[in-house]
């Protein structure tokens, strides 16, 4: 089923959770309003980059550029928009059992490298009505941790809802909710095979 999230509505319930009145728009004439509109799209993008998030993951092929590098690689590709943090994995070939390569290098926004054929994966910037209620609910919460302050000026305030989101200082922005959302997307992960057969194939003598 599509999810009812929007930006307005995330930053809305972030405003509630601070006990201040909910917003209609991002662009209306308050002071919320400016500040969800200053900080929702770097709040969002930061906390996709944190963690490989399964739902926010692709698989492409990249569109090669018919001019080659200026020097040092043969081919270079351009990267997608939408991508968010570092790279995943690079393939040259789309064979389910591909390994990754390592030769190649990002520059100026392309991929850089002397495979004719490239595919990635990556993360890139979901949608609201695509987030899974796991992490639309993170979002709430460490979006009411960076309004705190700013709406409210109470420093308690953002202390909390730091704690509520990423747990305390000690934790190193690996608690708190954040480990919720993150136990509950590892359970869509496909189990790992097991490779290393170095104990079962051991027999008694």
């Amino acid at each position: 089923m599509a999810s009812t999230d929007t930006k307005e509505s995330i930053c809305s319930s972030a405003m509630n959770l601070l006990g201040e009145p909910a917003i209609a728009s991002l662009t209306e004439d308050t002071d919320a309003a400016r500040a969800c509109s200053q900080l929702y799209d770097n709040v969002k993008w930061s906390l996709l980059a944190q963690y490989p998030w399964s739902f926010s993951k692709k698989k492409v092929q990249l569109a090669r550029l018919v001019a080659a590098p200026t020097f040092g690689w043969r081919y270079q590709y351009t990267l997608p928009t939408d991508r968010v943090g570092e790279l995943l994995a690079v393939f040259a070939s789309s064979s389910v059992n591909a390994s990754p390569v390592l030769e190649f290098d990002i520059q100026d926004g392309k991929l850089l490298t002397n495979y004719p054929s490239i595919w990635i994966d990556y993360q890139y910037n979901v949608t609201e009505a695509t987030m899974p209620p796991h992490f639309a609910q993170l979002l709430i919460y460490v979006m009411a941790f960076n309004l705190a302050y700013p709406v409210t000026e109470d420093k308690e305030k953002t202390e909390y809802w730091r704690t509520v989101a990423y747990g305390t200082p000690s934790e190193n922005m690996r608690g708190g909710y954040f480990r919720v959302a993150c136990s509950i997307d590892g359970r869509a992960r496909p189990p790992e095979a097991i490779n290393d057969f170095a104990l079962t194939d051991v027999r008694p003598v």
